[in-house]
């Protein structure tokens, strides 16, 4: 049977782009029948990123069937995935997030979680001297999602590893990382298309604080104000987008790439209080600055409190 290759819900570049190196790697180095698929529609940067580099989008698909062979990257969470993925043939688990627990496997599978960056950082490792076959097309999507998840190195989460990586494929496709990086923080900045409650789940995920259920949206932009000039409708959708994905509250952060600091807005009490016993805020206002937080893993999650 087909195995699908599929990250988390709401794709960003390195869930959509991992996926594809690693249909490629097990159809062309392994021998194994292998398809990339989604688990929505990709943002605007990994539009940009699969059409850049000559792939069409990869199906959607809704859920999974019984028994279906399946390989999960960039996430191990179940709220994350198919609501029959216990029900799926898991072979595999790549991942660099925290282990979440639930997943549920017909047998033994290989389990991979890395303190790395990037999913796609993780793969590179894991084919050995396979990874001198990836042709240019894979080389510039793993360097993509490298770019992507680091932010161009300007996160928190980068390490020595993933920089190294890149820029190793970025002389191999004689391509400038800060010029190539600008394009894709463009065609992620550029959401004047997307409704105000696609915009809070474009880039989100759940996480429970002390019961209360959050989606804790993330929107990395070189363009903030093209984002918090909606900041009054936005706020207005997240009532509805809590009720509708069975959360009690959404929390907004709108990252700076280029100033390096997150705006998170300010809709209710809940997120004053969050603001301030999280990040040790002031609010006066509707939204308030967080200087240097660029990390929704690493610097916004672990933090959160109420």
């Amino acid at each position: 049977m087909m195995i699908k290759v599929f990250g988390h819900k709401a794709p960003d570049t390195d869930s959509t782009g991992s996926a594809i190196i690693w249909a490629w790697y097990l159809n062309e180095m392994k021998g194994q029948a292998a398809q990339a698929v989604l688990l929505g529609t990709p943002n605007t940067e990994a539009a940009f990123v699969t059409q850049r580099w000559g792939f069409e989008t990869p199906d959607i698909i809704a859920d999974v069937e019984d028994n279906a062979p399946v390989v999960i990257v960039d996430t191990n969470n179940p709220a994350e995935l198919p609501s029959n993925i216990n029900q799926a043939d898991i072979l595999a688990v790549i991942d660099h997030h925290k282990l979440v627990g639930g997943l549920e496997t017909k047998g033994p599978i290989s389990v991979t979680i890395r303190p790395l960056a990037c999913t796609a950082t993780i793969m590179h490792d894991l084919m050995g001297d396979d990874a001198e076959q990836m042709p240019e097309a894979i080389k510039g999507v793993m360097l993509s999602c490298i770019l992507s998840d680091t932010l161009a190195f300007r996160s928190p989460t980068t390490t020595p590893q993933d920089k190294a990586l890149a820029e190793s494929l970025a002389a191999d496709l004689n391509l400038s990382i800060a010029q190539y990086a600008a394009e894709m923080f463009a065609a992620k900045s550029d959401v004047s298309a997307f409704s105000d409650s696609e915009l809070l789940r474009m880039d989100s995920k759940e996480y429970a604080v002390s019961g209360t259920k959050f989606r804790v949206s993330v929107l990395e932009t070189t363009s903030p104000k093209m984002v918090l000039d909606r900041k009054a409708s936005l706020m207005a959708a997240m009532p509805s987008v809590a009720q509708e994905d069975s959360v009690d509250h959404v929390l907004l952060f709108v990252v700076d790439i280029l100033n390096e600091e997150a705006t998170l807005l300010i809709p209710n009490a809940i997120a004053q209080s969050v603001a301030e016993k999280s990040f040790g805020a002031t609010v006066t206002g509707d939204t308030v600055v967080l200087p240097g937080v660029m990390s929704r893993k690493k610097q916004i999650i672990p933090n959160l409190k109420l």
